[in-house]
């Protein structure tokens, strides 16, 4: 009996223990889930913070001027897109335009020209955000300057301002083609051949005809003109057989008038494809309607 009652004694002694011990084990569970759920809401929160975040592009400038992705001493290539806002001290708009850019060589020779032209309807309305288009060749490995000027209406010396970007051209093998204008004097059909350096391709054709669809230099625009309306652009060009069949953009033929005006058009088109042997003959449609351009 008395063996039996000290064994019951220790089983009671030992279940009282047992529930003793339980809870803390329990507060300290409870206390290290807490935690944990606390870390993993912060890594998650931190990570959520870390995607939103936009990685800012490299601006330069001045004030009033901000210019977007061209780096000061970076190597740049050929089609240049610049773009950026003006917001004052000098830097306004006029007439749809903001400004000039020109790119210069090693020698200070200027190898590329452009305007600022504001992509917002209201350009008065400042600040203003404008782009331009830059395209040139360089034969050799060389520094240059991106060079910009402000929208100066006044014509005032004083209200000038330039803004100036140190830039790095890289060495681009070239070729040379023709596209044809009208030389002033000149009208319709009879159209004149300037020879562009453009680098080098596998489809000078298509080549040439985008040289045309940009357009007259700043230099060119006192002794030439052309008959093309600024913005078209080429959406399909194939060669088969000697034919070269082009389709522009609606934009070659809205708004032309005149027979003169069409037969300018088609002959400065015909003759910068001509100029390449593997072209015999010219198809051209806009937006796949061959008989869109008639005299």
């Amino acid at each position: 009996m008395l063996n039996s009652h000290h064994s019951s004694s220790a089983i009671v002694v030992g279940g009282k223990f047992a529930t003793i011990m339980e809870k803390p084990l329990l507060i300290t569970a409870v206390v290290v889930i807490g935690v944990l759920i606390l870390i993993g809401a912060f890594v998650i929160m931190n990570q959520q913070m870390t995607t939103i975040q936009p990685t800012p592009s490299p601006t330069v400038g001045t004030e009033g001027l901000t210019i977007n992705g061209v780096r000061p001493n970076e190597t740049i290539t050929t089609p240049l897109k610049i773009t950026g806002t003006v917001n004052g001290n000098g830097w306004t708009g006029f007439e749809g335009q903001v400004g000039t850019v020109e790119l210069l060589d090693e020698s200070g020779k200027q190898i590329a020209f452009g305007i600022l032209t504001a992509t917002e309807e209201n350009w008065m309305q400042l600040p203003t955000k404008f782009e331009t288009t830059l395209y040139f060749t360089s034969q050799v490995e060389q520094s240059g300057q991106l060079v910009f000027h402000n929208e100066n209406a006044s014509g005032e010396l004083a209200r000038d301002k330039t803004f100036t970007i140190p830039v790095k051209l890289p060495k681009m093998e070239t070729q040379k083609v023709s596209v044809f204008f009208n030389k002033v004097g000149d009208e319709c059909e009879n159209v004149s051949a300037i020879e562009r350096t453009i680098p080098k391709t596998a489809a000078p054709g298509r080549a040439a005809v985008e040289e045309l669809l940009r357009g007259l230099t700043f230099q060119e625009q006192s002794q030439y003109s052309t008959n093309i309306n600024s913005g078209v652009t080429i959406q399909k060009l194939t060669i088969e057989n000697g034919v070269a069949k082009v389709d522009f953009s609606s934009l070659l033929n809205a708004g032309v008038a005149g027979s003169c005006r069409v037969l300018g058009i088609i002959a400065q088109i015909e003759k910068t494809l001509l100029q390449f042997p593997t072209i015999t003959s010219v198809s051209i449609s806009v937006n796949g309607q061959v008989d869109a351009l008639q005299p």
